[in-house]
C-alpha cells in the first residue's frame, strides 16, 4: 500500500476537484451531479499519469531516484502500466456520463498526460503539454456541469424558468434568482454562461502548471537560478491579476434603483437582470455578500502567494536538488488556493471555501508522501 500511494503521489491529489468546481464556478453553474462525473474523471486521468510517468522514467529514476516504488522493487514495470490504463478507461468512462462534449475533452486530456508521459516530457513542449492537460481539466469541469445542467446555478434549479406542469416561482415572475445558499447570494447578477467563459479561468492555471512543470525540470540536480525567479514573476502578476479582475465587479457605479448614492449593488437590479420585488432587503444581498466575497477572494489569493512565492525564492536563491524540490511541491500545493480564487472571483464562494478545506489535508499528507 506504501508503494502504490507513493507512485500515486497521493497527496496530490487534493490539487485536482479545484479545476473541475472552478471550471462550474466560471460558466455559472453551482457544481452538480457533472461537476463530480468531471471530478472522478479528472482523479482516474491524474493517477493515470503519474503511474504512467513513472513507468516511462524506470530507467532513469534507477539512477537519479532509486527509492521510487518501480527502480526499489515494489511495484512491477507492468503492474504501472496496468494500473494507467485501467485509470485511463475508468476516466473516460466517467467523463461519459456527464455527455458527449465532457467526453471529447477528456480523451483531450487523457491523450495529452499519454502524449506528455511518454515522449513530450523530455522535449521543449513538456511544460507546454503539462500546461495544457491542466487547462483541459478545467474545461472538462466546465463542460460537464454544463452538459448535466444540474445544480442551483441553472435556470430551471434557480426557478426562474416553470418546468412543465408547474407554476412559475415569484423568483421567476420578477427575473430573481432566490438567495439561499452563498454562492447563489453572490450569483444572483450572474447567470449561465457560455464555454468560452472558462477560458480565462483555464489559462490561469494552465499558466501556473507550466511554471510548476518547467521548474521540476531540475528537481534531481538543481543548478537553476533563473527559472524559479520568472516563475516567481509570473505568480506575483497572476497573483495580482485575480485580485485586479474582481475591481470592476465591487466598483459599479450606482444608478436607477440601485440602493442610492454609494451603494455598491450586486445583482439582478445591478445587471438589468429583473426588478428586485417589493420588501426585500437589499442590503445583505447587494452589498455584503460582494464585501464578503471580496475579502474572502483576498484571503485565498494571498493564500496562493504564500504557499508558492517563498520556496521559488530559495530555489532561486540556492538552487540545490531538495530546495528545487521544494518549490516544485509549494507550486502544486499552491494550485489548491488558486483554484479556491478563481472559484470565488467567478462569483461561487462557496465553492472557493470547499476547495480550500482541502488545504490543511493535502499538507497533512504531504508529510508522508511526497506530491513530486
Amino acid at each position: 500500500m506504501r508503494a502504490w500511494t507513493e507512485l500515486f503521489r497521493v497527496s496530490a491529489l487534493f490539487s485536482v476537484p479545484g479545476d473541475a468546481l472552478a471550471g462550474a464556478a466560471a460558466v455559472g453553474r453551482s457544481p452538480g451531479r457533472g461537476t463530480a462525473l468531471a471530478i472522478g474523471a479528472s482523479l482516474c486521468l491524474y493517477e493515470a499519469g503519474m503511474a504512467l510517468n513513472d513507468w516511462a522514467d524506470r530507467e532513469e529514476d534507477a539512477v537519479d531516484r532509486p527509492h521510487r516504488p518501480i527502480p526499489s522493487g515494489r511495484v512491477s514495470p507492468a503492474a504501472a502500466l496496468g494500473a494507467a490504463g485501467l485509470l485511463t478507461a475508468a476516466g473516460l468512462a466517467l467523463a461519459a456520463r456527464a455527455g458527449r462534449p465532457a467526453l471529447a475533452v477528456a480523451t483531450g486530456l487523457a491523450a495529452t498526460v499519454w502524449a506528455y508521459d511518454l515522449h513530450l516530457k523530455h522535449t521543449k513542449a513538456g511544460p507546454a503539454a503539462m500546461a495544457a492537460a491542466r487547462s483541459l481539466d478545467v474545461l472538462l469541469g466546465a463542460t460537464a456541469s454544463v452538459g448535466a445542467g444540474e445544480g442551483p446555478g441553472t435556470a430551471a434549479a434557480a426557478g426562474t424558468v416553470p418546468g412543465p406542469g408547474r407554476r412559475a416561482t415569484p423568483a421567476a415572475r420578477t427575473g430573481v434568482a432566490p438567495r439561499t445558499g452563498l454562492d447563489n447570494v453572490a450569483r444572483a447578477a450572474r447567470p449561465a454562461r457560455g464555454l468560452l467563459a472558462a477560458v480565462p479561468a483555464a489559462l490561469v492555471l494552465g499558466a501556473h502548471t507550466y511554471g510548476v512543470t518547467a521548474v521540476s525540470r531540475h528537481e534531481a540536480q538543481g543548478g537553476s537560478t533563473a527559472v524559479p525567479l520568472a516563475v516567481l514573476a509570473t505568480t506575483t502578476a497572476m497573483g495580482a491579476a485575480v485580485l485586479a479582475a474582481d475591481r470592476p465587479a465591487r466598483t459599479r457605479s450606482p444608478g436607477p434603483g440601485t440602493g442610492g448614492p454609494g451603494v455598491t449593488v450586486a445583482g439582478p437590479a445591478a445587471s438589468g437582470l429583473g426588478a428586485w420585488s417589493p420588501g426585500e432587503h437589499r442590503a445583505i444581498d447587494s452589498h455584503h455578500a460582494p464585501a464578503l466575497t471580496s475579502l474572502l477572494l483576498t484571503a485565498v489569493t494571498g493564500a496562493y502567494l504564500r504557499t508558492a512565492g517563498p520556496p521559488l525564492l530559495h530555489a532561486a536563491l540556492n538552487p540545490s536538488p531538495p530546495l528545487t524540490q521544494r518549490a516544485v511541491g509549494g507550486g502544486i500545493r499552491a494550485m489548491i488556493p488558486l483554484q479556491a480564487a478563481l472559484a470565488t472571483r467567478a462569483g461561487a464562494p462557496g465553492s472557493g471555501l470547499a476547495v480550500m478545506a482541502l488545504v490543511p489535508l493535502a499538507r497533512a499528507l504531504a508529510r508522508k508522501v511526497s506530491p513530486t
